[in-house]
């Protein structure tokens, strides 16, 4: 050991047991004046730092000042070495001893000292023990003044202070390196961020004597990982809906309080109203507070409630950033945002409370997407010392896109919507027309869903012989395509009713028009498909024919118990080449039967069994009417947010009695036509109808004649007297009637011309084994 270097030995209760010539050299003080003497009566206390002395280790290390023996202080380096006893037992330590001032010798030392990576090193108990300049800058203090504290005092209170405490002790105990991540306050992004390296310190025999720490300043770092994951969130935390209120709603969830200390989002008019945009140069702006938010108690609070509009003069932020279509970052000290503060941050703070520091820094950012500017998002800062800064303006103008293409998603989802409900509406029946067969009550819900508005309809059409269709029918897919389709389909169904098919046949060429339909399609269009069921029934005979295309079969409550329909379901429309089956029941009167479609009973998470248990449950319940009884059936089937377009359709079954329908068989002679017209006159005149004889006398003469002359028998005719008086003439012939001009001389031609003039309509149905030629009549007033 050089004249510059010293060593002592300290025994365990701290008194110096063992002295060197250098020490002697750098004191003064003899062997025999050091040696039994305590080792801190040779340190220089200066005045006032008594009451550190107790927190100070038994053997002082780094840093200290001794007195001299002459009185002077000297300022030494000193490093310990435990020296251990019998069974490990603490038998004192070796110290050595440099001048402060003294140069690093060795190049380990330099590099120690030169870091610009603060290290330090801790004893056992975590108190300080050396320390680089880099470390006691960070740490807030001198190396002489915070040698020998425990770190937990240096550090001060705290998470990230324990949690660095604990790693210590996780590193004495085990010997491994660990590696933490230290934030000075995690509340506040204006302080540090550390990424704490620490590994133990051994001795030449291996044992862990201390641990060592080394700081990585990561802030910056942290901060961008902040950024980007704000930005992942905002790819999750976006658009969850279809709806611009909830997505205005999640983008200042986002910013706040992460961001900012107030957002709000402030959307143009049109917009809310899902209209195409306005053309508007004014210099203010108009805009309508969609959502807002506040970070707490002393943060500013919204003067703008929800849903009211505000004017933003043209000097503002917001003005400006709709103006110019950037994000627009405002700061205390410029004149704008003075005055725009004095104006409007005052309501703001007061509108809080006790606010304990004005609003500072202001972030407006447009909300643009694909070409059209939607809005503005506003985001300040009040509570947080540091003001937004350009990679705030960068990251908010990256998620205010995010946010934007969301809204415009939403508003033109609103916008779809709107029109093809419109476009539903306008094609499903309003107002059921007039028939007696059955009594009608229906239903219909469509979806809330984001897949959009479906392509369900149902209709009722009234059919010659009082009979009566009934229609429901499901579209694939949803939207305005889908609604244009179901829009054809039931079109189609109605003009191939009017042509009186029964149910397998209609079917068959609703099958065909949709293939045709497919095929013509742009290869850009969903595959067209659907699904009907088409039922009629008739109330003289009570029967019910019904045909379904891969639909939900009907449902039939003759006597209070529910059952489905036996039906042999033929494929969905559009498929083709296979055929359809009808299946026919007769039914009492009275007899409720059920038509729907599959949103009523199927969707993600629901068994269909189970559902149509529900339905037959919900059937059964008592109701004052079929218009109730349709309330209860969707309150008790339906979930509360149904997936998918619901129609339901209810008809409780008529029967006309034996006192409104008579009919005869007429043999194929022209000689039975007078005794067919007494027939009818007489008939007419049992029923109270006189008024009327005489037209129904020449309609029933001029029908039974025609099937006489151009028909085959058998020959029956009907009447039916309901809400109309129809004649029926059947004949085994299947050539349809139609209606000719006669020449002025010919001698006959003009009967089904006569038949027209004289009734409210009339027609003909085929059937199997002949046709029908029915013509109805309005029974007169009373």
């Amino acid at each position: 050991m050089d004249d510059a270097s010293a060593a002592l030995v300290v025994d365990a209760r701290g008194v110096v047991t063992g002295w060197s010539e250098g020490a002697r050299l750098l004191t003064g003080f003899s062997a025999e004046e050091a040696v039994g003497r305590p080792v801190r009566e040779l340190l220089a206390v200066e005045p006032g730092a008594e009451d550190d002395l107790p927190r100070r280790p038994v053997v002082p290390v780094g840093v200290v000042t001794v007195r001299h023996r002459d009185g002077h202080p000297v300022a030494l380096r000193l490093a310990a070495c435990r020296v251990h006893g019998p069974g490990d037992a603490d038998a004192g330590h070796v110290v050595t001893a440099l001048p402060a001032d003294a140069e690093e010798t060795t190049l380990a030392g330099r590099v120690f000292e030169q870091s610009s990576l603060p290290i330090s090193v801790l004893d056992a108990e975590h108190r300080f023990i050396r320390l680089n300049a880099a470390a006691a800058e960070a740490m807030g203090g001198s190396e002489q003044d915070l040698l020998g504290r425990p770190f937990a005092d240096v550090a001060g209170p705290g998470e990230a202070t324990r949690s660095v405490d604990r790693h210590m002790r996780t590193v004495a105990e085990t010997g491994r390196a660990l590696r933490d991540e230290s934030y000075s306050q995690a509340a506040d992004p204006s302080q540090q961020v550390w990424d704490v390296e620490m590994w133990p310190v051994r001795d030449a025999a291996g044992r862990v004597v201390a641990t060592a720490l080394a700081g990585l300043d990561s802030t910056e770092q942290h901060r961008a990982r902040r950024r980007l994951a704000l930005l992942d969130e905002a790819a999750s935390a976006l658009g969850t809906t279809l709806d611009v209120g909830r997505t205005a709603e999640e983008l200042v969830a986002l910013l706040v309080p992460d961001f900012a200390d107030f957002a709000a989002v402030d959307l143009l008019d049109w917009v809310l109203d899902a209209e195409a945009p306005p053309l508007r140069g004014d210099p203010e702006v108009t805009l309508r507070r969609t959502a807002h938010a506040s970070a707490g108690p002393g943060a500013p609070d919204t003067v703008v409630p929800l849903g009211r509009t505000d004017v933003y003069p043209p000097y503002s932020p917001p003005a400006r950033a709709l103006r110019e279509g950037r994000a627009v970052l405002a700061q205390t000290g410029e004149p704008d945002f003075d005055r725009w503060m004095a104006e409007r941050g005052a309501e703001a703070l007061r509108a809080c409370g006790a606010c304990p520091t004005g609003i500072h820094s202001e972030l407006a950012v447009p909300l643009r997407a694909r070409g059209t500017t939607l809005g503005v998002a506003i985001a300040v800062r009040n509570i947080r010392p540091d003001g937004f800064a350009a990679d705030d303006a960068l990251l908010a103008e990256e998620i205010a896109s995010r946010a934007a293409v969301c809204v415009d998603n939403a508003r033109r989802f609103a916008r779809e919507r709107a029109t093809a409900l419109t476009l539903q509406h306008s094609l499903l029946p309003r107002v059921l027309p007039g028939q007696a067969a059955v009594e009608i009550a229906h239903r219909y819900l469509p979806s809330a869903s984001a897949a959009g508005i479906g392509g369900d309809w149902f209709d009722v059409i009234p059919l010659s012989g009082t009979r009566v269709a009934l229609v429901v029918g499901d579209v694939v897919g949803h939207g305005i395509p889908s609604t244009a389709t179901m829009g054809r389909l039931c079109t189609a169904v109605r003009t191939l009713a009017d042509v009186d098919l029964p149910p397998e046949e209609l079917l068959t060429h609703l099958d065909d028009l949709v293939a045709h339909l497919a095929a013509d399609e742009r290869e850009d269009v969903p595959e067209l498909g659907a699904t009907c069921l088409y039922a009629v029934y008739d109330p003289v005979s009570r029967h019910l024919a019904v045909a379904a295309a891969r639909h939900p079969p009907a449902l039939l409550m003759p006597d209070g118990t529910c059952r489905l329909v036996p039906l042999n379901t033929g494929p969905p429309l559009g498929v083709g080449g296979l055929p359809f089956e009808a299946t026919e029941l007769e039914l009492p009167e009275g007899c409720v039967v059920a038509f729907y479609t599959d949103g009523l009973i199927e969707g993600r998470g629901r068994d269909v069994d189970h559902s149509t248990q529900e339905l037959c449950r919900a059937l059964k319940a008592p109701a004052e009417s079929l218009d109730a009884l349709c309330d209860v059936v969707l309150k008790a089937v339906l979930p509360e947010e149904p997936g998918d377009d619901v129609a339901l359709l209810l008809a409780r079954t008529r029967a006309l009695g034996a006192g409104q329908v008579a009919a005869r068989d007429v043999a194929p002679d022209p000689g039975e036509v007078p005794a067919v017209r007494q027939w009818a006159v007489e008939l007419l005149s049992a029923w109270g109808l006189d008024d009327i004889a005489f037209v129904t006398e020449l309609v029933v003469s001029e029908l039974v004649t025609n099937a006489i002359r151009y028909g085959e028998p058998p020959i029956r005719v009907r009447l039916i007297r309901d809400r109309t008086l129809i004649c029926e003439v059947t004949d085994s012939s299947s050539t349809s009637p139609h209606l000719r001009r006669a020449h002025a001389f010919d001698e006959g031609g003009r009967g089904l011309l006569l038949v027209a003039q004289l009734t409210q309509r009339w027609g003909s149905r085929q059937a199997d084994g002949g046709k029908t030629i029915w013509a109805e009549q309005a029974l007169p007033r009373r």
